[in-house]
């Protein structure tokens, strides 16, 4: 989709050894949560596409308009349609990556940013699972558009607070 995405995936190679490698303008979010189950289950709940919408804030009005079940694979496109500061728009994403049970990651090809590549890993950690979250994304407009970098930097953190509490509460941790 955009010129960044090969940039986007070389830095996913070496961003341990080049921390900084980032290309002009992309921002960087990561966490990683330990829930207390084993990696298939966790993974298993990722794989359903519909369970983005339980796990995503409710003020986004997020709905899937791809027709579920959705098969989860590399290539797999997903539509959806959602609210930002009530702002309505599309998205849709591609599924760049598919390796059950340890990665997956997800490429916007259509939506609000110039670039959005989230990376999920899992990794067993001794019969629990170590699920990590990393985001880079570029706002649209650059360099104008980091202006709005604050608030979507807080908005961003917000979501992902609100998934991480709303998978401990399904997933029953």
């Amino acid at each position: 989709m955009s010129d960044y995405s090969d940039v986007i995936r070389a830095h996913r190679r070496d961003h341990l050894a080049k921390p900084n490698s980032l290309p002009t303008g992309v921002h960087r979010y990561f966490e990683s949560t330990l829930l207390p189950l084993p990696i298939e289950q966790v993974f298993d709940f990722f794989s359903k596409a519909e369970n983005l919408q339980a796990i995503t804030p409710p003020e986004l009005s997020f709905r899937i308009k791809t027709p579920l079940p959705i098969v989860m694979r590399q290539g797999a496109l997903i539509d959806y349609d959602l609210k930002m500061s009530g702002v309505p728009f599309g998205w849709r994403t591609r599924i760049t990556h598919w390796e059950p049970p340890y990665a997956f990651a997800d490429e916007q090809i259509k939506g609000p940013y110039a670039v959005w590549f989230h990376t999920h890993t899992f990794a067993d950690e001794g019969g629990r699972t170590r699920m990590d979250d990393e985001v880079l994304y570029k706002l649209p407009l650059w360099p104008f558009g980091e202006v709005a970098y604050p608030f979507v930097k807080s908005k961003v953190q917000r979501i992902f607070r609100y998934r991480r509490a709303k998978i401990r509460e399904i997933l029953g941790c």
